[in-house]
């Protein structure tokens, strides 16, 4: 039987402060990104007359042109996405096995480990120490500097644990009996079930090698490696750099440096954003869902 609850009047009224005032909030939130778009295709003349730009009177695409023409942007976003592919399929590959290691009880020392695991989330060693490391190990001015000191974070390592440790038991022991040893129990059985996690850290992940940028600062010192947000941050302190291209030649001179500022800032984010949403649903999946049946 059901039963349908009215909702009072005072209820009504709430409920729709609370939706309008969701909608200011976001609204709030997402106008300076709009604000970045819209003056990335603003054409220079608009963007010279002043005042609040909310809508151009014509588009153009004269800032992407510059950008995308420019090599050093070009060779700053292929580090990007170099850091952003082979760190992160890394860091999955050392958090997940990791994660599945510390979840069996049979592991020796696994209590020690586990309390190793949780000194680095409540104490950082600093970075003096942490450059003297990368500098001993010879990565200075190497990509591998970028990746191997935050190949695995200990939090992302704890919450996955969580995750194996529901994962039931007799799952492992119904493949072992079929034969499987530990890396077909890994590959055939975990693995499977777990992509789903492994999809929202792997976005996590993705999105810190992406936005690379104080280690970068410290250890890579050839502007060839530089990945995109150091070149973006010398775009934002210097308004006048040709990034390496001759604008007299690329007939664009005369393009305004916000409006180029603006275009770099679009295309440096767009990648993260049209990932986002096919990975976003596997953050709310619950990953055991139809894996074991009663």
């Amino acid at each position: 039987m059901n039963v349908k609850l009215h909702e009072s009047t005072g209820e009504r009224w709430f409920k729709g402060f609370n939706i309008l005032f969701l909608i200011l909030v976001g609204l709030v939130c997402a106008f300076p990104f709009y604000y970045v778009v819209v003056v990335s295709f603003t054409t220079p003349n608009e963007f010279r007359q002043g005042g609040l730009l909310l809508f151009p009177k014509s588009w153009a695409l004269l800032s992407y042109e510059y950008i995308l023409s420019t090599k050093a942007f070009v060779k700053a976003a292929g580090v990007s996405g170099y850091l952003a592919i082979v760190g992160t399929l890394a860091s999955l590959a050392v958090t997940s096995t990791l994660a599945y290691g510390l979840s069996r009880k049979r592991l020796k020392g696994r209590k020690l480990l586990m309390m190793a695991i949780l000194f680095t989330t409540l104490f950082n060693p600093g970075i003096i120490p942490g450059y003297l490391i990368v500098k001993n190990l010879g990565m200075i001015n190497h990509l591998s500097s970028l990746i191997i000191p935050v190949l695995t974070s200990g939090w992302y390592v704890l919450l996955m644990k969580g995750f194996f440790d529901s994962v039931p038991a007799s799952l492992e022991e119904a493949a072992r009996i079929d034969g499987c040893n530990d890396v077909s129990v890994w590959f055939r059985i975990i693995l499977p079930l777990s992509l789903p996690s492994l999809a929202a850290f792997g976005l996590f992940y993705a999105v810190g090698y992406w936005n690379t940028f104080f280690n970068a600062v410290l250890f890579i010192n050839d502007h060839e490696k530089w990945p995109l947000q150091i070149l973006l941050q010398n775009l934002l302190i210097d308004s006048s750099t040709s990034m390496g291209v001759n604008t007299v030649e690329t007939g664009l001179q005369e393009i305004p440096s916000e409006t180029k500022k603006m275009a770099a800032v679009v295309i440096s984010t767009l990648p993260i954003l049209l990932v986002y949403p096919f990975l976003q649903k596997h953050f709310a999946k619950g990953a055991m869902v139809g894996s074991v049946k009663e």
